[in-house]
Formats: C-alpha cells, structure tokens, sequence
C-alpha cells in the first residue's frame, strides 16, 4: 500500500473520531441525558410532528413508505432507507392510540420482499378491523409490486397520472456466475445432504424439476396476491388477473383498471379522508424517529478511498444473490 493511500485512512480515521466527539458532546449537553440514554437503548423511539393543528383530540396519522420494502440491518455508513421495524412501530402506535380516527398512507414504492409486504399488510388489515380505523393511500412516482400490495386494503386510493404502479406478481430470482468465476479461476467446493440443497445455487444450472418446484411455490404466493388485491378493490379474481401479469401502468390506467379510485396527492387524500369521516377539526401529524446513538456519527467513509469498478461487480454478484428469495418488487433488486 503506498503512502497516498495511508495517509488517506489516517485522515479519514481523525475525521470519523473528530465528528464522533463533537456530535455525541453536542448531543449529549443539548439534551437531557436521561432522553438520550433511552434513545440508545430504544432506537425505534417514535416522536410526533404536527402537520396541520385542529380544534379537536381527534387526529389523523400520515405514514410514509418510501424505497424497497425490506427488513435489513442498517449500517452506520450507508444511507438512510426504509426502516422495517421503525414502520411497523409506526402502525403498532396507531393501533394502541384512541385518538387516531384516519390514516394517510403515502406510498414510494418499487415494493420488496413477500414476507416484509406481508407483515404491513397484515397490520393495515388489523387497525381497519380491530380499531375500525380507514387507510387512504397516495402513491408516489411509484407503488409498483408490494408498494401496491400494501396499498390494496386502503377505502380510496389516490394516483398520480405519472405514477408507476402495477406489477402485480412474484419474482425470485439468481446469477448462474459459474462461466465468471471460471474466468478468475474460482472453485466452488460443494457439500450437501441432498439433491437439492443448493437449489437456485449461482454456481451450476438449474434443473427442470428444480424450476417446477419454485415456480409451485411463486404461484402460491401470486395467488395470495390476487386475492388481497381482488378483496381490497372488491373485484372479481378474474378482473384482477386481466392485470395481474406483472405489467405496469400509470395513474390513468390504474383508475381505468380500477386499481385506484381518482387523481390526487397526498393533500387531497387528507382532505378527502376529512370530508368523507367527518374529520374537518381533526389535527394531522406524521411520525419521526427520536435521535438515536447511530445519528451521532455524521461521517460516511464510502467514496474516500479507491474503487475498483471490476471488483465491486463481483462481489455485488457474489453478495446480492447469495440467499434468493420471492419478491413482490418492480425493477432491480
């Protein structure tokens, strides 16, 4: 390693330990410490902000949904995403709160992982139900996939005209990086207790009976998709499925389809839920995530040092598919 690039990390060292030591004091004499313990120890912490105030104790909750809908570890230095847990901390608030009489749902979405849509989905289902409380939805430039999965259960659905949505199906998908891995001379040493131990393995062909097996398990999911769509839109299945082959459409075409119930942003979705519930005096407020320990490190170390385009493909292949799994997702995972 030359000396360029020692000097580098030692700079890039002294600037994560400089930023680390004046954030956490800065936090730390700017806040109650007792708040800020408790922050460290409960990161999903929720706070509120009020959007717009009312006359009355009733509210209306505006949730944001926004990227790919994924329960992953977040990383100190990577960028801010969809939060699994902080969402569905979001949605378990709404359900204990008595003051909570209506929610907004703003949906950014490609969607994401089966199991992810339908944890959200499942909560929705339970606050309409249990608390007799109505979900209007918003999309955003997309809700496409999960993104409009979890939107399928809302009373009204509102569109942009550019808004991607759609895609109603599964995906699971690999790289057979076999021919790669020869190239750079790497070998796959395998061991396994049965034949199909390694289904979906990047490092050989897929069998056909293999294929039968997940397309079986992909059309179980598909199914599950169709119903929820066909009982929140309360269509037929056979409507649904006109759709329901992976297309996408925009706000027009989603409202033709009867996939969305009219053009509108996310103030015209509050406005409506107020007009249609009697809500004209409610407060409208959104949820925020209090400071957490991670939020004082303000340094992110990615594009200080040397990158190798080749190197970062292969490990992106390599790291990407390593466990494939069905999505309700539009797009590249």
């Amino acid at each position: 390693m030359n000396s360029k690039r020692w000097i580098a990390i030692i700079a890039a060292a002294a600037l994560l330990v400089v930023s680390i030591g004046v954030n956490s004091l800065s936090y730390i004499f700017t806040r109650d410490f007792t708040s800020f313990w408790d922050s460290i120890n409960d990161p999903s912490m929720l706070t509120e902000n009020v959007i717009e105030q009312g006359r009355g104790s009733e509210r209306i909750a505006v949730l944001s949904l926004d990227g790919v809908i994924q329960d992953v570890p977040s990383s100190l230095f990577s960028d801010a995403g969809y939060d699994h847990q902080f969402f569905m901390s979001q949605l378990d608030s709404i359900y204990e709160d008595p003051t909570v009489k209506g929610v907004v749902l703003v949906v950014n979405s490609p969607g994401g992982g089966v199991m992810e849509s339908s944890d959200i989905y499942d909560a929705i289902r339970s606050i309409q139900t249990d608390r007799e409380i109505p979900f209007y939805v918003a999309m955003g430039g997309m809700a496409a996939s999960g993104g409009y999965y979890v939107s399928a259960p809302a009373e009204k659905i509102f569109v942009h005209p550019e808004t991607i949505t759609g895609s109603i199906g599964v995906i699971m998908e690999s790289v057979n990086y076999a021919k790669l891995a020869e190239k750079y001379g790497i070998d796959f040493n395998t061991i396994k207790t049965g034949p199909y131990k390694d289904i979906m393995s990047g490092s050989r062909e897929m069998t056909e009976e293999e294929r039968n097996m997940l397309q079986e398990m992909i059309n179980d999911s598909y199914e599950r998709f169709v119903d929820i769509v066909a009982d929140g839109r309360h269509m037929s299945v056979e409507d649904v499925k006109k759709v329901a082959d992976g297309r996408i459409m925009n706000g027009r075409q989603a409202i033709e389809a009867g996939l969305a119930d009219e053009a509108g942003k996310p103030g015209d979705a509050i406005v409506a839920m107020k007009e249609d519930f009697g809500l004209e005096d409610a407060s409208v407020f959104e949820y925020a995530s209090s400071d957490s320990f991670g939020s004082l490190f303000g340094v992110k170390l990615d594009g200080l040092f040397g990158r190798n385009v080749e190197t970062e493909l292969i490990g992106k292949l390599l790291s990407d598919y390593d466990a494939p799994q069905m999505m309700y997702l539009y797009g590249e995972k």
